[in-house]
């Protein structure tokens, strides 16, 4: 008997029906939303627990639910039966020896290993780099639209503290003394952490994410919070759209669109974002940054704004994979606030034969494309790099033919914003078009627990289907949008990383895509950066912005 009512209809009828008013024949209407059809003895039936619910669902909204609430479900990627290696080697890092340019303005580009090493030799102080870097965002923020708040008081003391502690000895390793950015949805004490958004332009919250704090504990120097699509989606947020360093004419994408905005141009040694359908990948893709999306779970979110808690993943912007691999040496790991958050070693080497992995590329993406600029040139670099190229078929036929990221990820974000849409908040929203999120809000609220919970059992055979696949293969090379594999492995957890792979014909910049087993960020990111070693690609930056 159909008696399992459903969040969606419940609020259908919360709303537009009271709870003395509602009707037998409401149900008829409501089997419209629910891809049902219920008999009058079914309704009659059903027709006092329905009342009954919708008057226990409206007591429950009278009480306060805070974004960082957690759910008390926590998802996870690994599956019964799967092992991981948990043991941490030393990770070394190789400063190279560097001298200061003749030109100052050349440190904006510098890999982090090489302002670590000009740091750690005292060849640079670290409050005369985060100055430096701190001068160069305003000069150029306002044309990038890149930043929301300079953290120049906090940059000061943490640059001072930094210094103080290399001149005694106390040296913490490659990020000490290193600015960098955040993406304004990770709270900071002290700062304001807008999520882009204009009813939070003026929001603080007392706390520090655990990405800042990780990140403080390694003597990084935070300078600034980052732009992002109003409540991390696009380009667009409170204040304008950010632009893209290669061409101001055209938008970054989203919506880690600050953070990578300025990595790129130099304005920042790195910066981090968060990703839950593309926004690492994307911004990347655009601007012609390194962006690595770790694998869920394996940096833990607290303090950061939830848009959904079974999908949302932080991670480094870089200009190239080294530099994120120091990055996420640092950020890996939880403090025990994220359910889902663990502990897993990243034994990176910055060292690989590439003929002793097992690399495959996905033929089939990459045949099904009409424009294949500087794809194809991939996989030579690979192939000249030592690399024996396995063809093989992304598994998405037959398994991906429903919009589950939708369902999921739209569930979990009008949850996520339950009060922002019923008290009306979403109105003060700048963008409200059918694509964006207040209306993604509103109409996600008809879509039916039952269907929530049941498209979560497709995304487990999707993942099963994922991880056997994977098991083949070290590296799995895809264009970055080919087919649907950032859905699909953004539903699965697999780890990801977009690397600048040339220009196209407008002079924007073009990327590709490689995917990891999870938690193997090691095994990735030594592959990234063996192509970068063979190719320019990682080491070219606009114009523009080299003063």
């Amino acid at each position: 008997m159909k008696i399992c009512m459903l969040v969606g209809f419940l609020f259908f009828a919360q709303n537009i029906f009271s709870q003395d008013t509602l009707t037998r024949k409401d149900f008829v209407i409501g089997e419209k939303f629910l891809d049902l059809n219920f008999s009058e003895a079914e309704i009659d039936s059903m027709y006092f627990s329905v009342r009954n619910n919708v008057r226990e669902i409206n007591k429950m909204h009278k009480y306060h639910l805070d974004n960082s609430v957690p759910v008390s479900l926590a998802h996870s990627p690994v599956l019964p039966g799967m092992k991981f290696n948990k043991v941490q080697n030393p990770v070394k890092w190789n400063l190279p020896v560097v001298n200061l340019p003749k030109n100052k303005n050349e440190l904006a580009f510098y890999s982090i290993l090489q302002l670590a090493s000009l740091i750690k030799n005292k060849k640079i102080t670290s409050v005369e780099l985060t100055r430096f870097f701190i001068d160069r965002l305003k000069k150029y923020g306002d044309t990038l639209q890149c930043v929301i708040s300079l953290t120049e008081d906090i940059a000061m003391q943490e640059a001072t503290q930094a210094d103080k502690e290399i001149a005694a000895g106390k040296y913490r390793g490659a990020l000490h003394g290193i600015p960098y950015g955040l993406k304004d949805l990770f709270a900071v004490k002290g700062t304001k952490t807008t999520w882009g958004a204009a009813p939070y332009k003026d929001q603080t919250i007392d706390e520090d994410a655990y990405v800042y704090t990780k990140l403080k504990d390694a003597g990084a120097v935070l300078i600034a919070k980052f732009t992002l699509g109003a409540l991390a989606m696009g380009d667009y947020w409170y204040g304008g759209r950010t632009k893209n360093p290669w061409n101001t004419k055209f938008g970054s994408s989203g919506s880690s669109a600050g953070s990578t905005a300025a990595t790129v141009a130099g304005l920042v040694p790195f910066a981090i974002g968060t990703e839950t359908l593309g926004s690492i990948i994307s911004p990347s893709t655009n601007c012609g940054a390194t962006g690595l999306r770790p694998t869920f779970g394996s940096i833990s979110r607290s303090g950061a704004m939830t848009l959904s808690w079974s999908m949302d993943k932080a991670g480094p912007l870089c200009r190239s994979a080294e530099d994120a691999a120091v990055v996420f040496n640092y950020l890996h790991g939880t403090d025990g606030k994220d359910a889902s958050a663990v502990n897993m070693p990243f034994n990176y080497t910055g060292k690989t034969d590439l003929s002793k992995l097992k690399i495959a590329y996905a033929k089939n993406y990459f045949s099904k494309r009409d424009t294949m600029e500087n794809e194809l040139d991939v996989l030579d670099a690979f192939r000249k790099a030592g690399a024996q190229l396995i063809a093989v078929d992304f598994p998405d036929s037959g398994i991906y033919n429903f919009n589950m990221t939708g369902i999921i990820l739209n569930a979990e974000a009008a949850a996520a914003f339950d009060e922002f849409t019923r008290t009306d908040l979403d109105d003060m929203m700048t963008r409200q078009g059918r694509g964006d999120w207040p209306n993604s809000f509103r109409s996600s609220r008809f879509i039916p627990a039952v269907d929530y919970i049941n498209a979560n059992r497709h995304r487990y055979l999707l993942m099963q289907k994922m991880n056997e696949f994977m098991s083949n293969y070290d590296v799995v090379i895809c264009p970055t949008y080919g087919g649907s594999q950032l859905r699909i492995t953004n539903l699965t957890g697999h780890p990801a990383i977009c690397l600048p792979t040339g220009f196209n014909k407008n002079q924007l910049p073009t990327s590709i895509t490689l995917i990891g087993k999870l938690y193997d960020e090691a095994t990735l990111l030594n592959v990234a950066k063996a192509y970068q070693q063979v190719t320019p690609w990682d080491e070219m930056h606009p114009e523009k912005f080299k003063q």
